[in-house]
């Protein structure tokens, strides 16, 4: 960057002073309470956030220094939940992404399924990716895709589901158009996601372990057995998967 670029002095110093303020409010918010999910405490949450990493970025920019801390975005949580307590209607909003990893596989298995059904357009269909997906996904729940989608040629990408109260149960037809538009994150009751990224931050953490286990001991086994000369249990590795 260069220095016509830079915030000036009084920039970051302004900003240490907003970082000040949000978290004077997010603490007024929090000692003011009025339930688990109370909005003012959210939004003071997203106040002090913004303002941090507001705070940060000029003070790298400006000295090439970063702040000890790590608040994150408002983007990672859902808000707090304003359905009804005792939701008379759910709906289950469903995403789960595949990589077609063997094309090949996959309308092999298309082949099949229009084999047997003896359709002569089935059969036909198979002949390509975009019709082999549609005389699969046609023939098979999506559940049983997921739970066997390497016998597909697939691979799993990110997935996630998300449970949503409502006040009674949609008219026939009348979101099918647009299924998932209308989504309300405040009436989410809950959510299950699973990526890739939650694996590797495991597989992070595990190798910075033993990393740290290589400083202290350089001659110990990296294979959970105690040394030789010494007593005690194996050691082991214990991580919580990530939820949302």
């Amino acid at each position: 960057m260069s220095d016509a670029a830079q915030p000036t002095a009084a920039e970051v110093r302004a900003a240490a002073e907003a970082v000040k303020t949000a978290l004077d409010r997010h603490l007024a918010a929090v000692e003011r309470r009025s339930g688990e999910d109370d909005p003012a405490v959210y939004d003071a949450f997203n106040q002090l956030a913004a303002a941090a990493e507001a705070y940060d970025e000029l003070l790298y920019d400006r000295y090439d220094e970063v702040t000890p801390f790590e608040i994150p975005g408002a983007d990672d949580s859902l808000p707090p939940y304003t359905g009804p307590e005792e939701p008379s209607a759910l709906s289950v909003l469903i995403r789960r992404d595949y990589a077609v990893a063997e094309p090949q596989r996959l309308m092999a298995q298309a082949r099949r399924v229009g084999a047997a059904d003896e359709e002569e357009e089935g059969t036909a269909a198979s002949g390509t990716v975009h019709g082999a997906l549609g005389l699969l996904f046609g023939e098979f729940e999506p559940d049983e895709i997921a739970s066997r989608h390497k016998d597909f040629g697939l691979e799993e990408g990110d997935s996630t589901l998300w449970v949503t109260a409502a006040d009674e149960t949609a008219e026939p037809g009348e979101w099918l158009e647009a299924p998932f538009e209308q989504v309300d994150p405040q009436r989410v009751v809950c959510r299950f996601d699973v990526s890739a990224v939650f694996d590797d931050e495991f597989d992070d953490d595990i190798e910075e372990d033993l990393d740290a286990d290589l400083e202290t001991d350089p001659q110990g086994d990296l294979d959970g057995r105690p040394d030789p000369d010494e007593g005690g249990e194996p050691a082991r590795l214990e991580a919580d998967r990530r939820g949302p």
